[in-house]
């Protein structure tokens, strides 16, 4: 679950100079703050309010005056599909030192106390630099809202196209793997296997991807190439799925077309359904599980450095650890072209599958 723990005056509504919103006629909602807010939820994300309020129940702020304005806000908010799952109020004043005025984290224990919430991506917005410690004291991001330098469509736009990243670091005794990953970036890619030809099947993906990769992998070479292969794929796979997140408006989807004489198809499906050049195809779904066949043997075990019989296992690790269903067939031909289309096109294929196209979860289960 994905939090916002946003302020109310100056944040939502604006700040009267006397600095308490006490009655409906100093109500005036921040520019473009609904249709933001609107969008934010859409994306997945949970609206806590989380404000300071002086003296509130007390002679000179009556809880009455706090009572009517806020069910107000909340109502306009509520009618125009903005709604909060919780309201965190602190009534003291801040000669008090009470342990819930913010940027302390009093009212927060409960949050912070649980594990099933994503603090990566969770945020406080607020006008004040206290709103920015307050993200700092729960170890999570914040946003400083103002109308002029970081205004709510702003926000929304930083946090809905949020690049897509990972890092993944793989230490065994047989292998020494990190590999960083950007979705939303494409170029500038660095690999370094101490497998030639693999780097170049590595970048393919990349290239053909659309995404930046910069890995880099020391195995134990002087046994063979196994492991090497076998644990880039199972770091690949891991960073791909992180950087994926929730997966929220993928297209989930994809399949890629041919190389050269060489082409591959979805085993299973019919030639009357779909193209029969089909180098590969591939269902961002959460559940494991790869199907390669290849038309004939390779006719080399090798091309360059690179042992042949590692390509089905390193597709076949990937899918695990990215938990994706995939599907590759590769027919006859030049080893070097066979080997080249199934990374080819399992890059083309990635590329279709990640892209953005909306903020739904491309699933009726709600869950990928």
């Amino acid at each position: 679950m994905k939090y916002l723990f946003i302020d109310r005056d100056g944040t939502l509504v604006a700040e009267p100079e006397d600095e308490q919103v006490d009655s409906l006629e100093k109500i005036e909602f921040e520019p473009d703050v609904i249709p933001a807010l609107r969008e934010l939820e859409a994306f997945g994300y949970t609206l806590v309010m989380v404000t300071n309020q002086d003296g509130l129940g007390t002679e000179s702020f009556p809880e009455n005056d706090f009572v009517k304005p806020q069910n107000f806000i909340l109502n306009v908010l509520s009618s125009q599909g903005v709604r909060f799952d919780d309201i965190l109020v602190c009534p003291h004043f801040p000669h008090e030192n009470c342990s819930c005025r913010k940027p302390k984290t009093g009212l927060l224990q409960e949050y912070l106390k649980r594990t099933d919430w994503d603090r990566q991506n969770s945020y406080v917005i607020g006008d004040r630099e206290t709103d920015v410690k307050l993200g700092e004291n729960m170890g999570i991001k914040s946003f400083r809202y103002n109308r002029d330098t970081m205004s709510w469509p702003e926000i929304a736009s930083s946090i809905i196209h949020k690049e897509r990243t990972a890092t993944v670091v793989r230490n065994t005794r047989e292998t020494k793997i990190s590999v960083s990953i950007n979705l939303d970036h494409n170029g500038d890619s660095s690999i370094s296997t101490g497998v030639g030809f693999f780097d170049h099947m590595l970048d393919q993906i990349a290239t053909h991807g659309g995404f930046q990769m910069i890995l880099r992998a020391d195995g134990d070479l002087f046994v063979d190439e196994h492991h090497t292969v076998e644990d880039v794929g199972i770091a690949l796979g891991t960073a791909l799925r992180q950087a994926l997140g929730e997966k929220r408006g993928i297209v989930r989807f994809a399949y890629a077309l041919p190389m050269d004489e060489v082409y591959a198809k979805i085993e299973g499906f019919s030639t009357s359904l779909l193209s029969e050049k089909i180098a590969a195809a591939l269902d961002i779904s959460g559940r494991p599980f790869c199907n390669f066949v290849c038309d004939a043997d390779f006719l080399r075990d090798h091309v360059g450095d690179f042992p042949v019989e590692m390509v089905p296992h390193f597709f076949r690790s990937l899918a695990d650890a990215m938990g994706i269903t995939l599907h590759l067939f590769v027919s006859e031909g030049n080893t070097h072209h066979q080997v080249e289309a199934l990374f080819k096109g399992f890059g083309r294929a990635l590329r279709q599958a990640v892209k953005i196209e909306g903020t739904e979860l491309p699933s009726s289960k709600g869950v990928l």
